[in-house]
C-alpha cells in the first residue's frame, strides 16, 4: 500500500509548474515555492512510511502549499480587541500610542532623520539631545538619557555605579515583575553584590546604616508599585535614605518602575509617587518606563544628577541597551502631551481609557450587548453586568475601576469554549472568564460593534 501512495506522489517539478501554482510563483519566487513543495511532499512520505492514510492528490499537495505560503507571508502581530479588562496588557504590548507618537514613527520610519546629526554644526550629534531636555523640564533633573527598558535602566545604572560592590536594599523590595523577572536578578546581573536589610514587613534607617561599609556603592530603593503589604509595616521614605546616604558620601538610586509625571488623583485615580518628587527628594538616579502609567512606548528613562548621567552615559553597555529612533520619536511625542495637563486625558490613550466616564462605558456595554444578542441567537444569555477593570502592569495594583461587562453564558459551552471562541475570531477579541462566565470588559472598548464576533459555526 506505501508503496502505491508513493508512486501516487508527483515529482516537486511537476507540483512547482502546475497551473495553481503560478501565481505563487510570480509572487514569492519559484525558489520557495520549491523548498514549500518539498516540505510538503516529505510530510506526505513520513505519513505514507507511518502508515497514516491521507490524500496525496495533486489538488491536496497544491492546497497545502498555498496554505503554507499565505500563512509564511502573514503579519505575526494581530490586531486585537481588548475586552480583558486590563488597560496596560504586558501581553498586548501595554500602552497604546497617542496620535502624535504614531506619526511621529511613521515620519522617523520613512525617512532619513537627524538621530545622531547636529543640524546647526553639521556634524555627528547626539541622540539623547532629543529627548534629555524635555525630561529634565517635566521632572525636574539636571540630566537624562534612555535606553530600551526599565528593567535596561536599573542594570545599566547599577552596572555603573555599583560594578563589583555591594548595592544595599530593603527586603520589603526584592520585588518580581512579569515574566519572573526580579530585581535581585538584575543586581546581581549588573556586576553587583546584594545585600539585603530588613524584614520583609518592617524596614529602618538603622539597617542600612549598619549595613554600609566601605564596598557600599548604592542605596538601592525600589517603588513596590505591582503589590502592597499591609499590617504592621514600616519602611524608609526616600527622604530619610537620601540622608542616610549623603552622611555617608552614597548615591540613592529609586527604581520608580511605572513612572508617573503628574498627580494622578486630579482625574480620581490613586496618587502615584511622581518622579520630580523623587528628583527633589534628592535621589541620585531615578529610572522608570514609558510605556506604563506615562502611556508611550517601551523604553527605560534614567533622570538625575548630572555626575552620575555623565559616567552611565560613558558605560560601553549603553550602547548595547540605547533606544532607537521610533522609540525615541514616539517619546518625544508623548512626552509633549505633558506640557498641557488639560487636554492629557482626551489626547493620551492610556489616560483616557484609565479616566473614561461611566456613562460612556454602559452605553457601549448596551450596544454590544444587543448586537452580541442578534448574533449569537437565543441560546446564549447576554447580560451587562458592573465590573471592575485593572490598570495592570504592575500599576497601582490594588486599585479595581468600576466598568461595565458584557456577561456571556451557554447552558451546554463552558465559559472557557466561549473564550476560546472569541479569541479565535478575526480580529481576536480578549474576554476573560470569572465565576463561571464568559466576560467582555467595555473600558478599552471604542464601539460596541468591536466586540461583536463574526459567524460561529466551527464552534
Amino acid at each position: 500500500m506505501s508503496s502505491k501512495s508513493l508512486r501516487q506522489l508527483p515529482s516537486v517539478d511537476e507540483v512547482v509548474r502546475s497551473h495553481k501554482l503560478k501565481q505563487y510563483v510570480s509572487s514569492y519566487s519559484k525558489h520557495l515555492v520549491t523548498r514549500i513543495v518539498r516540505d510538503v511532499l516529505g510530510r506526505m512520505r513520513a505519513d505514507i512510511f507511518a502508515g497514516r492514510k491521507g490524500d496525496v492528490s495533486m489538488g491536496k499537495i497544491q492546497e497545502l502549499v498555498a496554505e503554507q505560503l499565505e500563512d509564511m507571508f502573514k503579519p505575526s502581530l494581530k490586531k486585537i480587541i481588548n475586552a480583558s479588562g486590563v488597560v496596560l496588557h504586558t501581553n498586548l504590548g501595554r500602552a497604546i500610542l497617542c496620535d502624535e507618537a504614531i506619526d511621529a514613527i511613521k515620519i522617523s520610519a520613512g525617512n532619513a532623520v537627524n538621530l545622531e546629526m547636529d543640524l546647526e554644526k553639521g556634524e555627528r550629534g547626539n541622540r539623547d539631545s532629543h529627548l534629555e531636555n524635555i525630561i529634565c523640564y517635566l521632572t525636574g533633573a539636571e540630566a537624562a538619557t534612555i535606553v530600551n527598558n526599565n528593567a535596561a535602566a536599573v542594570f545599566l545604572t547599577l552596572n555603573t555605579l555599583a560594578e563589583k560592590k555591594e548595592v544595599i536594599i530593603s527586603r520589603g523590595e526584592l520585588i518580581e515583575i512579569g515574566g519572573s523577572f526580579r530585581i535581585p536578578d538584575v543586581i546581581k546581573k549588573s556586576g553587583c553584590r546584594l545585600v539585603e536589610v530588613g524584614s520583609t514587613n518592617r524596614t529602618h534607617a538603622s539597617d542600612y546604616i549598619s549595613a554600609i561599609n566601605k564596598n557600599t556603592a548604592v542605596l538601592l530603593k525600589a517603588h513596590t508599585s505591582n503589590y502592597a503589604i499591609v499590617g504592621f509595616t514600616s519602611s524608609v521614605d526616600l527622604k530619610e535614605l537620601v540622608k542616610v546616604g549623603g552622611d555617608r558620601n552614597l548615591p540613592v538610586v529609586e527604581d520608580l518602575g511605572s513612572g508617573s509625571l503628574m498627580d494622578l488623583s486630579r482625574f480620581g485615580l490613586p496618587r502615584e509617587p511622581q518622579v520630580r518628587e523623587s528628583i527633589e527628594a534628592g535621589a541620585a538616579v531615578v529610572t522608570f518606563s514609558g510605556d506604563k502609567l506615562l502611556g508611550g512606548p517601551q523604553a527605560g528613562i534614567i533622570a538625575g544628577k548630572r555626575e552620575y548621567l555623565q559616567r552611565i552615559n560613558k558605560n560601553p553597555l549603553k550602547r548595547a541597551l540605547r533606544a532607537c529612533k521610533l522609540t525615541i520619536a514616539a517619546l518625544e511625542a508623548t512626552l509633549k502631551l505633558y506640557l498641557n495637563h488639560d487636554t492629557l486625558p482626551q489626547k493620551l490613550p492610556t489616560l483616557r481609557f484609565l479616566t473614561r466616564p461611566a456613562a460612556e462605558i454602559a452605553l457601549v456595554a448596551e450596544e454590544a450587548a444587543r448586537l452580541l444578542k442578534q448574533r449569537l441567537g437565543s441560546d446564549y444569555s447576554v447580560k451587562v453586568e458592573d465590573g471592575f477593570s485593572r490598570i495592570g502592569s504592575g500599576s497601582l495594583p490594588e486599585e479595581a475601576l468600576a466598568t461595565k461587562v458584557v456577561s456571556i453564558t451557554h447552558m451546554e459551552t463552558p465559559p472557557e469554549k466561549i473564550f476560546a471562541m472569541f479569541l479565535a475570531n478575526n480580529p481576536p477579541i480578549l474576554g476573560r472568564v470569572h465565576r463561571e462566565k464568559f466576560l467582555l470588559d467595555m473600558r478599552m472598548i471604542e464601539k460596541g460593534e468591536d466586540a461583536v464576533i463574526f459567524p460561529i459555526s466551527n464552534f
